[in-house]
Formats: structure tokens, C-alpha cells, sequence
């Protein structure tokens, strides 16, 4: 076994460990505990005495400390499940050594190209080495670039306990991907005072805004009859879901929003004659944005029932998570440490938001403030999906690094 990050992310790859929307189980698959029985033996054979894998799919390990100062407890923490958007079963790593620049195209499937047009940041890695796939699967650099980073990190400050630092947490989840990343993690155990989920894109970047976004469930009950004698009386709660569906504002939609713009998306439709349901996400930066996009489709569909007086409809919204900003900005120290972490790592940071969520969304709020960091990845969720060894060794390096400010700074 070696102990590189390139190393660790492509043993980590090849193990698929893909989520399921659809399981009620948690984790929603057992196979995300391949990798966790994985990465605990890897832990233990570090010396961390205390990793273990528990029942929810969830693995939690200490470094200890080896400074005499009183430093907060810090936590590192990435996911270990892939996207259900595609496949991610069979992965077969490719790598373009000393990439001289241009279009990559993928061995497995000669339509699949990542193309600098498309991926500019590939502009800025002349010279490196490029990890992506054959074309068939999902890479899985999302999140498995962040686990070899995180898991060469601790390698590293185990082997050098002249790099002072105090303790640090490390915590694996599953299930990030279908939005239950952090359902059964348990805070007091893993004892942490603050965390950085490694799940983030360019190097460099390091994100404490995300998205905030609720869950939008329509059912509709319309009047079903046989068509024969349908005339006046027939209401198709199919056409009702495709009349509301169609009165959707243009300029709200993820493909035409972008920077600190929120959407309405349709994620789902089902439906008979009699009952139809619609499924949608909605994000926006505010909760007050946020209240205003679910206003506005209340009321499309209040004006799309109007002309079906015999149908009802039921408009339920879910919470699912909110702009950590919130959270960060009463703390911080936290974002500043990790941007001089990437500084004494060499690179110029650059702090933005994220047109998603994290696990740090949800663990901001639940108590442990938490921001994301880069890993390097990018076009994640599909089979364009890439990564280069050096953006993950400059991860690596702010890890450490990050442990080394907190120490100082205690």
C-alpha cells in the first residue's frame, strides 16, 4: 500500500459506493460501508487507535494532539458516496500525464469530450497530471478526491509530530449526494468545535455561502370520469400538472440563472387521470428569496386551479437546508484560517458561494460551524468529471497547513 494522494484517490474510485434517493435505509447503501471498512483499516494502520465504522455508515477517527496549548478542536470532513445521476459502477481511472494542453477526449466512449471551451480551468493545468475516466462512468473525484486528502493529511501529521497541531477530528459520511449526508451523525462523539467539509472545486477557492433550499411537494386530485361522457365534467389532473409545469417564470430555472440567482426546478412528475404529483427543489441565497419563489408557485398554481373548480391541490413545503453564511460569519476566525492555510500553501485564495449545498450546510446548524474547501474536482456528476494530482496535493498541503494556524494562533 502507498500513501500518495493520486495513490489513495484511485483505490478509493474503483470501489463503487453510489447512493440511492429511493432507500429508506440508512446509509442507502451498504456498499458505501466497503469503503468505510476500507478507510478505517488505513486509519488503524496509521496508529489513530479510535477509527471505527459505525451502523449508519459513518466513520469517525482522531489525531491526537501534540501541542500544550489549548486549541480547538478541529474537524476534517468529506463523503464517501458517488451521485445516482450516473453510474458509477466499474470506474476504469485514465490518466494524462504532463497534459500538454487541448480537448481530452475519452477512451471508452469517443463522443465524450472535455473540452477547454467548456472547462477553462483546464488552462491552468499545463503540465499536470489529469485523472478522468473512460467516459462510461462517474470519476467520483466528488468526494473521493477529498477523502485521499484528507486521509494524506493525516498521514502526514502522524509521521511528523514536529508539525505542532491540536487535536483533529476526521469524519467520512454517507449519503451526502441524496441530501441525508449528516442525518445520523453523532456531534458529541466526534466532539469537535469547528469543521471544513473538502468538497469544494478550483484550488484555491474556499466557499462559506451556500445555497438555501426547501423541498416543494403538489398534489393534485382532479375529476376523472370515462371519456365517453367526459364533455364539462372531465378535469385531467395530468393536463392541470402540465398547465402549472408550463406557467413556470423562464428566468427562474437553473438553466438560466447563475452567481447569486435562485431558481424553481422541477424535479418530478407523476400521474393519472385523477391524481397527479409534482416534485421541485427551490434555492435561493435568502430565506426571504426563498420565501418569495415558493410564494410565486403557490400562486401559479392557485391561478392554474381556478379554471378546474371540481379539483383541489396540496402544496406542502420541506425544509432541507440553509445559507451557512448565517452561521460563518459569527465565527470568523474559521474562514480566515483557511484562507491563510491556502496562502502558506502557495496559492491565492479566493472566497465565493456555492450554487448547492455541503455537509456543512446542514452541520453549521446543527452546531458545528463548517465551510468548504477545494478538492480539486470538477464537472462533477457526470462522466466529464476530472481531477489533477497536483490540485489534490496542494488540498493535502492546506490541511496541514490549516492545522499548523490553529495551532499558532491558539
Amino acid at each position: 500500500m502507498t500513501d500518495t494522494v493520486l495513490d489513495r484517490f484511485l483505490r478509493y474510485i474503483v470501489i463503487d459506493t453510489q447512493s440511492d434517493p429511493s432507500s429508506s435505509t440508512q446509509p442507502t447503501t451498504e456498499k458505501q460501508k466497503d469503503l468505510g471498512r476500507q478507510l478505517v483499516d488505513e486509519l488503524l494502520e496509521m496508529g489513530l487507535s479510535d477509527a471505527h465504522l459505525d451502523e449508519h455508515g459513518y466513520v469517525y477517527a482522531t489525531i491526537p494532539a501534540n501541542s500544550g496549548k489549548a486549541v480547538p478542536v478541529i474537524c476534517f470532513c468529506s463523503h464517501m458516496d458517488t451521485a445516482p445521476d450516473f453510474t458509477g459502477t466499474d470506474v476504469k481511472p485514465q490518466i494524462v500525464r504532463n497534459y500538454a494542453g487541448g480537448d481530452i477526449r475519452l477512451s471508452g466512449d469517443s463522443g465524450r469530450v472535455i473540452r477547454v471551451a467548456e472547462h477553462p480551468e483546464l488552462n491552468n493545468q499545463i503540465g499536470n497530471d489529469i485523472v478522468t475516466t473512460d467516459g462510461t462512468t462517474l470519476l467520483g473525484a466528488d468526494d473521493k478526491a477529498g477523502l485521499a486528502e484528507i486521509m494524506t493529511a493525516a498521514q502526514i501529521l502522524v509521521d511528523n509530530p514536529d508539525i505542532r497541531h491540536g487535536t483533529i477530528k476526521i469524519l467520512f459520511t454517507p449519503d451526502e449526494e441524496v441530501g441525508r449526508g449528516v442525518n445520523k451523525v453523532d456531534l458529541v462523539k466526534l466532539g469537535a468545535d469547528f469543521a471544513y467539509t473538502m468538497d469544494g472545486e478550483t484550488a484555491g477557492h474556499i466557499e462559506d455561502e451556500t445555497f438555501s433550499a426547501d423541498g416543494v411537494e403538489i398534489s393534485i386530485t382532479g375529476v376523472a370520469i370515462h371519456p365517453g361522457f367526459a364533455k364539462d365534467r372531465m378535469e385531467n389532473a395530468i393536463k392541470i400538472a402540465g398547465a402549472i409545469i408550463d406557467r413556470l417564470p423562464k428566468d427562474l430555472a437553473p438553466e438560466t440563472t447563475e452567481g447569486k440567482q435562485g431558481f424553481i426546478h422541477p424535479v418530478g412528475v407523476t400521474g393519472s387521470m385523477e391524481k397527479a404529483s409534482l416534485s421541485f427543489i427551490i434555492r435561493d441565497f435568502t430565506d426571504e428569496g426563498l420565501a418569495e419563489k415558493e410564494a410565486l408557485l403557490e400562486a401559479m398554481v392557485k391561478e392554474v386551479m381556478a379554471g378546474y373548480p371540481g379539483s383541489t391541490y396540496h402544496f406542502e413545503v420541506t425544509e432541507q437546508y440553509r445559507n451557512m453564511k448565517t452561521v460563518l460569519d459569527r465565527h470568523p476566525e474559521i474562514v480566515a484560517n483557511a484562507l491563510e492555510a491556502v496562502r502558506r500553501a502557495g496559492m491565492t485564495p479566493v472566497r465565493g458561494s456555492i450554487r448547492g449545498g455541503t455537509d456543512g450546510s446542514r452541520l453549521s446548524f446543527m452546531g458545528l460551524p463548517c465551510p468548504n474547501i477545494f478538492a480539486g474536482g470538477h464537472a462533477f456528476h457526470s462522466p466529464l468529471e476530472w481531477v489533477s494530482r497536483q490540485d489534490m496535493e496542494k488540498a493535502v498541503q492546506t490541511i496541514v497547513e490549516l492545522a499548523k494556524v490553529w495551532e499558532e494562533r491558539a
